[in-house]
C-alpha cells in the first residue's frame, strides 16, 4: 500500500487549502465566536459548488468529477484545517457513497445529479440510548400499501434542518431499512436546532407520519443493516480526515507560535518541555493521518473487504483521541491565551471533542475492534 498522493492528487489539496486560506481560513487572534450560529457560510457554499467539490467523487456520467473517496477526503481534511462548518462531508460520505454502492439506477440519477449540482443530504440515525454502538433505531417504517410511513424522532442530526435530503435508518419491525426521503421534505418532517460546542449545526428531526414511496428504500427492505454499516464507515473514515487536518493546523500553529514567543530572552520552543509538547503532538498527528488514510483507502478499494471495518474502527479509536491531545498540549505551549475568546485554539478543542463522537467515540470504536479480534464479551 503506497499513501503518496500522485501529483493530481497532491494539486486537489494545495489548491483547497489556498481557497480556504484565502477564503474561510481560521485567523488566531480573531474575533470570537461566542453566540455566533454554526453553519455553512451561505456565500461559501456556492463557491465550493463551483469548484466542484460536491461532485469530485460523483461519476461524470452524473455530472460529476468522476474522481473518488480518497479525493474527497483530502477536502474534508482542509476543511477541518479552515474549521469550516460545511455539509459536504455528510453529503458525499453518507449519502453519494452509499447511493453509488445500493442505489438502483432511478435511485443514483435523481440523488447524484443533484448531489453534483450542489444539492444537500443529512443522515438520521436515531440509535436508541442516542448510542452509536446500539442496534436498531427508534424512527420506525410502518408498511403501508405501495410505500411506508416513517415516525419518531432523531437527535443531533448535522444539518438535519438544512439539507435538500436525508438518508434516514427506520426500524420496520423485520430489520433495519435505510430510506431516501426528498429531494426536498415531505409533509411531517420538522427541525429543532440544538445548542452545540463545534462548527456543524445539529438538529432533533421529528418525522409524524412520513409517506415514503417503496422505491425510496436504499437497499434491501428489512436488511439495510449492512447498508447502515457501510453508511457510518464512510462517515466515519471522512471524519477521521476532517480530525487529521485540525490536528495538523494546531500543530503548525502551534510550532510556529513556540518560535516567535519569548521568554527569559528566547523563544519558547528552545525549552525542554516545549519540544517534548511539540514533538508529542507531531508523533500524534503524523500517526492519525497514517491510519486514517490506511481506513480511506481500504474503504474506497472495498467497503466490505476483509479488515476494512477494524481499519475505519481503530482509526476512528486513535484519532480521536490524537486529535484531542494534541489540543491538550497545544494549550500547554499558548498558556493563558489559548483559552481565551479572543484566540481560535479554544475552537479547535471544541471541534476535536464534537468530532470524537460523530458516528461513535473512541470507546464504541475500540470495542468494535476488540470483537473484531473475537475476544469474548
Amino acid at each position: 500500500m503506497d499513501l503518496t498522493l500522485t501529483e493530481e492528487q497532491a494539486l486537489i489539496q494545495e489548491t483547497a487549502r489556498r481557497f480556504l486560506d484565502a477564503n474561510a481560513g481560521v485567523r488566531i487572534g480573531g474575533a470570537s465566536v461566542a453566540g455566533e450560529e454554526p453553519g455553512c457560510s451561505p456565500g461559501l457554499w456556492p463557491e465550493l459548488v463551483e469548484l466542484g467539490w460536491p461532485g469530485l467523487a460523483v461519476p461524470e456520467a452524473y455530472g460529476g468529477v468522476g474522481r473518488g473517496f480518497l479525493e474527497s477526503c483530502l477536502l474534508f481534511e482542509e476543511l477541518g484545517a479552515a474549521l469550516v462548518p460545511s455539509p459536504l462531508l455528510v453529503t458525499i460520505a453518507c449519502a453519494a457513497m452509499p447511493i453509488l454502492r445500493f442505489g438502483t439506477a432511478a435511485q443514483r440519477s435523481l440523488w447524484l445529479g443533484r448531489i453534483a449540482a450542489g444539492r444537500t443530504a443529512a443522515y438520521v440515525r436515531a440509535a436508541p440510548r442516542a448510542h452509536w454502538g446500539a442496534d436498531g433505531s427508534t424512527v420506525t417504517a410502518t408498511l403501508r400499501g405501495h410505500g411506508f410511513v416513517l415516525n419518531g424522532t432523531a437527535g443531533f442530526v448535522p444539518f438535519g434542518g438544512t439539507a435538500d435530503g436525508l438518508v434516514v435508518a427506520a426500524d420496520t419491525g423485520a430489520g433495519l431499512t435505510v430510506f431516501l426521503v426528498g429531494p426536498g421534505r415531505p409533509a411531517g418532517i420538522a427541525a429543532e436546532s440544538l445548542p452545540v460546542i463545534g462548527p456543524n449545526p445539529y438538529h432533533r428531526v421529528c418525522f409524524d407520519h412520513v409517506e415514503v414511496p417503496h422505491e425510496a428504500a436504499l437497499g434491501p427492505v428489512h436488511g439495510g443493516r449492512d447498508v447502515v454499516r457501510v453508511i457510518e464507515a464512510f462517515g466515519t473514515a471522512a471524519t477521521c480526515a476532517e480530525m487529521v487536518g485540525g490536528a495538523r493546523r494546531v500543530l503548525d500553529r502551534t510550532v510556529e507560535y513556540a518560535g516567535r514567543r519569548r521568554q527569559f530572552g528566547r523563544p519558547i520552543g528552545s525549552f525542554q518541555a516545549v519540544h517534548q509538547h511539540c514533538a508529542d503532538m507531531a508523533t500524534d498527528t503524523l500517526g492519525a493521518r497514517l491510519i486514517a488514510y490506511e481506513a480511506i483507502w481500504r474503504l474506497a478499494a472495498d467497503p466490505a473487504g476483509d479488515g476494512t471495518a477494524l481499519t475505519v474502527s481503530a482509526a476512528k479509536s486513535w484519532v480521536s483521541e490524537a486529535y484531542q491531545r494534541v489540543c491538550a498540549r497545544g494549550h500547554q505551549v499558548h498558556g493563558a491565551i489559548g483559552f481565551t475568546a479572543e484566540h481560535d485554539l479554544h475552537r479547535y478543542s471544541r471541534h476535536a471533542l464534537s468530532a470524537s463522537l460523530a458516528f461513535g467515540d473512541a470507546d464504541v470504536h475500540t470495542g468494535r475492534v476488540a470483537d473484531a479480534l473475537g475476544l469474548p464479551r
